[in-house]
């Protein structure tokens, strides 16, 4: 498996021009959907509120922040099923932390994962519980950010 490259291909249109483009900063959407090829549907974005966006479309920075929990969780749910433990509920609230600097970029310098996980009765919740490291250090897009991505567990049997 070493050495193996993957490509991925999405597809961004501007969905948010209300007549006249770009004319002015105020004068356009920041509407856009996410597609590719493939997929049932398209994802509905546009920027955070904070600059201009509609917050009822997703914005690219919730977008990461989903990136990094859902990668997580797949990775998770993988290496539970490889170790015998039954994960039967997983959910997180993941939380990320962007700073605005002063020429209006701005950077992300934390995102905290929180998955609260319940298993079966008869498996092993320290293994349960130490499967998160194991799937973070594996995890495609936390070892491609350029920040930390906490991990914080909580495993129950349910």
């Amino acid at each position: 498996m070493a050495g193996r490259t993957h490509h991925y291909r999405v597809r961004v249109d501007w969905t948010g021009n209300t007549g006249a483009g770009t004319a002015g900063y105020r004068g356009y959407e920041r509407a856009h959907d996410v597609s590719g090829a493939g997929k049932d549907h398209a994802i509905a974005g546009s920027s955070d509120p904070a600059f201009r966006g509609d917050a009822a479309r997703w914005n690219p920075e919730e977008l990461l922040v989903a990136s990094l929990s859902a990668c997580h969780q797949l990775w998770y749910l993988s290496l539970c099923a490889e170790a015998g433990v039954i994960v039967t509920a997983y959910h997180d609230d993941a939380a990320g932390e962007m700073i605005e600097e002063a020429d209006g970029g701005g950077r992300f310098v934390s995102v905290t994962l929180n998955p609260q996980v319940t298993i079966a009765a008869g498996s092993d919740a320290d293994v349960a519980h130490a499967l998160h490291e194991r799937a973070h250090h594996l995890c495609f897009i936390a070892r491609s950010v350029a920040f930390p991505v906490r991990c914080a567990p909580v495993v129950t049997r349910g």
